[in-house]
Order: structure tokens, then sequence, then C-alpha cells
């Protein structure tokens, strides 16, 4: 087991919001019925579908079925879907601590008893480029890097160390040789792979936030926002009315995917 090199770099963030835009901006592309209670895409625009009665399916950008994963209610319901490697598919399940490791058919390659490696409370986990899993251990306050055995690979320190506040992130994802935690009390810690912070921005209060190439996506309210991590250009968007009640909201560079009642709406937006 490696131990990162944790370096501190002052970072001052500055960007340039645009007013919001008008609801004009976006256009309904297609409607995927069904009683569906969290999903995910990936970034071949496959959907990921959970239903109410745990069943996970696949589905192709067009609507069609790919494959189908029934076994969910082994370990309850799940509690994340990470799906940033098509071709690995990521169950978390946090009431038990396992995380269950799909092929891109849906079958099971791996499951992950996180308690078996001394890892005991863990909200978010995310894919690591090397094919990896990330994982952040909020006893110990530090995000750490497991392979598919479970595993420790590489581990900062402990954030209490370093922070005036750790950072309890909901959310991590790996992106462009950064490793991003989204803290929505505290905003967006950036790291590079050797446990570097590179960047701390104040994204605060977001819901649905998700990166995607060069941006962050986020919602909050009636807004839509896009933040460019290139030009540090922030864009915001005001809602349809339409989308106003969806449950949650996932992203690509050019679509919105709504979760409704009645199942997902996609929409392209410029």
């Amino acid at each position: 087991m490696k131990r990162l090199i944790y370096i501190l770099i002052p970072v001052v963030v500055f960007w340039y919001p645009a007013a919001a835009q008008s609801d004009t901006s976006f256009h309904l592309v297609k409607k995927i019925p069904g009683d569906i209670v969290a999903f995910a895409v990936d970034n071949l625009d496959n959907m990921y579908l959970l239903s109410a009665t745990n069943q996970l399916k696949k589905l192709r950008a067009n609507g069609d079925s790919m494959a189908v994963f029934n076994d969910v209610k082994k370990f309850g319901k799940a509690t994340l879907i990470d799906v940033s490697n098509p071709l690995k598919v990521l169950l978390y399940y946090r009431d038990f601590a396992t995380i269950v490791i799909l092929d891109r058919l849906l079958n099971v390659r791996n499951t992950i008893d996180l308690r078996k490696q001394q890892i005991l409370q863990v909200r978010a986990i995310g894919q690591s480029y090397d094919n990896k899993i990330w994982v952040y251990d909020e006893v110990e306050n530090k995000l750490k890097k497991i392979d598919e055995e479970g595993k420790l690979v590489v581990e900062t320190p402990d954030f209490r160390l370093l922070f005036a506040e750790a950072p309890s992130p909901q959310q991590i994802a790996d992106q462009d040789k950064y490793v991003y935690l989204y803290d929505s009390a505290r905003g967006v810690f950036v790291f590079d792979y050797y446990g570097a912070l590179k960047n701390k921005l104040p994204i605060t209060g977001w819901q649905n936030f998700q990166v995607a190439g060069k941006y962050l996506f986020g919602s909050a309210g009636s807004l839509l926002f896009r933040y460019n991590t290139a030009t540090l250009r922030l864009e915001e968007w005001k809602l349809p009315e339409q989308l106003l009640q969806s449950a949650a909201f996932t992203f690509s560079s050019s679509r919105l995917y709504a979760l409704t009642k009645e199942g997902i709406e996609i929409y392209s937006f410029h």
C-alpha cells in the first residue's frame, strides 16, 4: 500500500457568471416510461434504470433494452450507480458497505465488502482512471483507492490535519487527470492523482452534481448550472416549468435527463 504525498497549494478561483437563459434552450427528445426510482447515463448515452422493484435495466441511447440485473434485493436498495466506465458498472449499497461490480451486460464480476477491509463508513465512491475504485473513508477522513478485490492501493493523510473542516463528500468523480470530491456544504475539492489539492471551487448548495468532460453540472431551485473548468465560466439556465418537479437530473455534454413520476424525459439544450 502506498501513501499519497499530499501538497496544499493556495488557489484563488474566479468565475464569470452568465445571465440566466430562457427555457427555450430545452427541447424534448424522448420519453422513457416506467416506475423508475434512480438512474444513470454513461458517456455513450446508454441509460441504467433502477425500478421500484429493484431491477436494474440497461438501455441503449435509442431506448432499446441491452441487459437486466435482477439480483439487487440481496443487499437491499442501491444508493449509488456509477457508470463512468461503460464496461464496468458499480452498484453501491451503503447500508451494507458493499460494492457490486458488473460487466457491460450487467453480469456480476465481483463483490467487495468494505467492512472486511476495515473501511466502515463510506458515503461516496467513484471509478478511477486506472480501473480501480475511489472511496472516501469518513471514519479516518481519508480518500482511498482500492482494487477490485478491495485491497488498499493508496490513501491520503487524514484530511482533518490538512483542513479547518474536512470535506464530507457526497460524490466522487475521476475525470481528465483530476479527482473531484463534492461536498454540498463546503464546495468542490479538486485533487491530482498524487493527492495534491489543485483547486477548491466555492460551489455549494447544488443538487444533481456531475462532472462531464470539462463541465461541472448541477441544479438548485429553478436553475440549472454548467461550469466550464477551462474558461471558468458559469452558465445558468432557467428550468422549464415541466421540469421543476423532477426528482433528479443527469447530464451529458448536450443532454439533460430528468426523472419524473412517469419515467425519464430526455432534453437537448444549448
